[in-house]
């Protein structure tokens, strides 16, 4: 499977934690470390959330698809 989120690199250039992200949410923390290994991907409403909670531009937890 292709990664197609960066929330497990964001997560620790912000120095959080899958668990904390877990909690703000009010996700299961199993729920959140499926996102962090791109097994399951969330909603965009909870991307969002996400984005304004670790104080980045949504794009930026995405993986890019233009090539450089």
């Amino acid at each position: 499977m292709t990664d197609l989120n960066r929330i497990k690199v964001i997560l620790v250039e912000k120095k959080r934690t899958n668990k904390w992200l877990a909690e703000e949410l009010g996700k299961d923390p199993a729920t959140v470390s499926k996102w962090c290994t791109n097994t399951s991907q969330p909603d965009i409403y909870t991307f969002a959330k996400i984005a304004n909670l670790l104080e980045v531009d949504i794009r930026d937890l995405l993986i890019s698809t233009k090539k450089s």
